[in-house]
């Protein structure tokens, strides 16, 4: 736990960094992109990925799913807010 200057402490959560490559290769689609992601675990990568797409390639998201786990990945060690930092999408 925390305490920074007599505020009341909180647990810190571990938070990683996701450099996500999610490319569709052509002629099936020409989707895809690099994602930079801050989240607590690849469940909440992945939620935060596609509430960004608002689920118009759902039919590319087992395939997302698969390169979050082979994402590379690195802890952190500041507790910061989840979210996705940069997006480079076609």
């Amino acid at each position: 736990m925390l305490n920074y200057e007599g505020n009341l402490s909180r647990p810190m959560t571990q938070k990683f960094f996701y450099i996500v490559e999610h490319f569709i290769p052509f002629p099936q689609s020409e989707y895809g992109g690099l994602w930079n992601v801050i989240s607590e675990d690849e469940n909440e990568c992945f939620d935060l990925i596609t509430q960004r797409d608002q689920e118009f390639n759902v039919e590319h998201y087992p395939q997302l799913r698969h390169n979050i786990q082979n994402a590379r990945t690195y802890a952190l060690v500041e507790d910061v807010e989840s979210q996705i930092i940069e997006e480079f999408t076609t």
